[in-house]
C-alpha cells in the first residue's frame, strides 16, 4: 500500500472514529499532497506525486510544525504548541523511521564513496544521492554539515 492509501485509509477510519484532531490533521495531509498533485499536472505531467515526493511533503509539513511549535512556546501560548506536536505525531506515523546519528554518518560515507566526491564542490551530488535514498529518514539541515566534514575529510583537509 503507498503512501497516499495509507493516508486515505487512516482519514476513513479517523470519521469512523469521530476523532477529530486526527481527522483535521489527515485532511491537511491529504490537501497538501492534492495540492502538489494539481501543481504537476499544471506543469503539463499527467502522473501524480509518488511515494517520494508525498515523503518530502510530510517531511516539510513536520519542520513547519515544529518552527511554529518553538514560536508558540516562545510567545507562552503552550496550548498551541502542544496541538502542533500533536500534529507532528500524526504525520509521522506515514514516515519511514528516522535513521540514528551512526546510521547517519555510515551513510554519508557511502554516499561520498559511491558518487566519487573529492571536494566540496561535490556536496550537490552527495545531497542530492542521500535524498534520493533517505528521504524523510533524516533532517537534512543536520546532515549538511556532516557530508562538508567528510568531504574535507576526503580532500585532505583542504577546504
Amino acid at each position: 500500500m503507498d503512501l497516499r492509501e495509507r493516508v486515505n485509509t487512516a482519514l476513513k477510519q479517523a470519521m469512523k472514529d469521530k476523532a477529530t484532531a486526527r481527522l483535521s490533521t489527515l485532511r491537511l495531509i491529504s490537501a497538501a499532497i492534492k495540492d502538489r498533485d494539481i501543481a504537476v499536472r499544471g506543469d503539463g505531467n499527467d502522473a501524480v506525486v509518488g511515494d517520494a515526493e508525498v515523503l518530502a511533503i510530510l517531511g516539510k509539513m513536520v519542520k513547519q510544525r515544529q518552527e511554529s511549535a518553538r514560536a508558540y512556546e516562545e510567545g507562552g501560548r503552550l496550548d498551541l504548541a502542544e496541538r502542533e506536536r500533536e500534529e507532528i505525531g500524526i504525520i509521522q506515523e506515514f514516515l519511514p523511521r528516522q535513521l540514528d546519528d551512526k546510521q547517519v554518518r555510515a551513510a554519508v560515507q557511502a554516499a561520498v564513496a559511491s558518487t566519487g566526491a573529492a571536494s566540496i564542490r561535490d556536496m550537490g551530488k552527495v545531497m542530492a544521492e542521500l535524498k534520493g535514498r533517505y528521504t524523510g529518514q533524516m533532517d537534512f539541515g543536520k546532515v549538511g554539515p556532516l557530508v562538508k566534514d567528510e568531504l574535507c575529510a576526503t580532500a585532505g583537509g583542504q577546504c
